[in-house]
């Protein structure tokens, strides 16, 4: 693919600019450990250009109609269609995913989410007059916003589509592991006009880039996805001004397979969607939690799955798992699966090293480990990798204390063949999404966590929700 001509600007006020520093950061593609592009790294100066761009945007913005948003918003949905396929090509090159997959999820979750807040910005009642009182929901200012490398589209699209709609001026920082597709998404803001100043794109890192915006006065809101560690850095940075501070963090999700489940079916399934973007997602269920009798099954079941996994080379149709990131991944992966057999585990399959054939590049062996103890590090660490770790439990009232005993509540999973069981156990689990039976996910539903999984929801009218104030108009008069 063709790398964006401005890799090296940023996009500030309706026009790309030159940075005000000249740090610049090679982008590596991880399926070759060679660089793709070059990209140049921003400072407090591009936070102070930016900011002051998108504040003074925003009373213009804040004020516009509700058609005028929408209609922005069929025009940057439509030219994201068009250069779809220069967005899948664009994610698979920085971060590695494999091309069918970087359309029909990574790009397409772009798409998807943006549609989604659009036909919810289409239901949504800005007023509602309520006995003698207005009750009206308004822009809650200027936005930074802090997208991560794993699902680069999806994140973006979940920050800025619902910001743009609620009426809010912002301020993108992506993530400099995997900014390319970043800087294709302002190219594609450009070009369905959005207003000077509504829409801004900095790339550097956290500290320099991130934590100046989320100290910046004049921001409002921060949103962040991204690690337990960086969200926590953000909130500090935030306090003093008193701003909101959204956050999607980490997760180390719970997949109890119930006694009634369809045990091959349940534990393949299981095995996949913790492998699924290369273990690379903050929702995926790490942590297989089974009868301990059934502990043998589950992990010959497992170790059939692993040999049925296409691994290689991102730009073949037929690969479906790619890469790790970067070398700082793959070194902490690996240091993750060696403490995992040094404490104990029993290694299904999978391990240290590289798979045969695939020496260059940062591909990590997908990793099973069975007889997994609740207190080892692999149970409790977020690892974001391609391992899992399957932990037997007693009964059923045992299945729901491991699952809620960690510090993150992203997601969880219930597999059983009775739905009505599912949903009782469901409702006990401590997390922002609970996924019954291998339900499909969707656009639709709200996503956050618990605990230190985060604050506040994405996606959809939830995530639209999040850039609004509510005021309440005492004395407004009867409807």
């Amino acid at each position: 693919m063709t790398v964006s001509s401005h890799a090296l600007e940023f996009y500030i006020n309706g026009q790309w600019c030159a940075p005000a520093g000249t740090e610049r950061l090679d982008v590596i593609n991880p399926a070759t450990e060679t660089a793709c592009a070059t990209i140049a790294m921003g400072n407090a100066q591009d936070v102070e250009r930016a900011v002051a761009a998108a504040r003074a945007a925003f009373p213009a913005w804040s004020a516009s109609s509700k058609e005028e948003r929408i209609a922005l918003l069929e025009k940057v949905i439509a030219i994201y269609q068009r250069r779809s396929e220069e967005m899948a090509q664009a994610i698979s090159l920085e971060m590695g995913s494999p091309i069918a997959r970087a359309r029909d999820s990574q790009a397409w979750s772009g798409y998807g989410h943006m549609q989604e807040t659009l036909d919810a910005l289409r239901a949504f009642s800005f007023d509602t007059v309520r006995d003698d009182m207005l009750l009206t929901h308004e822009a809650a200012g200027v936005a930074g916003l802090i997208t991560p490398w794993n699902w680069p589209m999806n994140q973006i699209a979940c920050k800025v589509a619902p910001a743009l709609a609620a009426g809010c001026t912002m301020v993108l920082k992506p993530s400099e592991v995997a900014p390319l597709s970043a800087l294709l998404f302002a190219e594609i803001m450009d070009e369905a006009g959005v207003p000077a100043g509504v829409f801004n794109m900095i790339n550097g890192n956290g500290p320099d880039v991130g934590e100046a915006l989320a100290r910046h006065p004049d921001v409002d809101v921060m949103s962040i996805t991204g690690s337990t560690r960086a969200g926590a850095a953000v909130a500090r940075a935030s306090a003093d001004t008193i701003k909101r501070v959204l956050q999607e963090l980490g997760g180390k999700s719970a997949n109890i397979i119930l006694p009634d489940a369809d045990f091959q079916a349940a534990v393949s399934d299981g095995v996949r969607r913790c492998m699924g973007n290369s273990g690379q997602t903050c929702d995926a269920p790490t942590r297989m939690l089974v009868p301990q009798a059934r502990m043998a099954e589950a992990m010959d079941v497992a170790k059939a799955v692993l040999s049925e996994l296409r691994m290689g080379n991102p730009a073949d149709e037929e690969t479906e798992y790619g890469p790790v990131v970067s070398a700082l991944q793959f070194e902490r992966i690996q240091a993750l699966i060696a403490k995992g057999i040094e404490e104990g585990a029993t290694l299904v399959g999978g391990g240290t090293g590289k798979p045969a054939g695939l020496e260059v590049g940062y591909y990590v062996k997908p990793t099973v480990f069975g007889q997994v103890a609740p207190d080892m590090t692999i149970s409790r660490e977020e690892i974001f990798g391609p391992v899992l770790s399957i932990i037997g439990y007693a009964d059923e009232e045992d299945a729901i204390r491991l699952a809620n005993d960690t510090v993150y509540g992203l997601a969880a999973y219930v597999q059983s063949s009775d739905l009505a069981h599912a949903r009782t156990v469901a409702r006990r689990l401590r997390a922002g999404n609970v996924t019954l039976n291998q339900g499909a996910w969707t656009v639709k539903a709200p996503f956050g966590g618990y605990k230190q999984s985060g604050n506040g929801r994405e996606c959809s009218v939830f995530g639209l929700m999040d850039f609004l104030e509510l005021k309440a108009v005492i004395g407004y008069g009867e409807a």
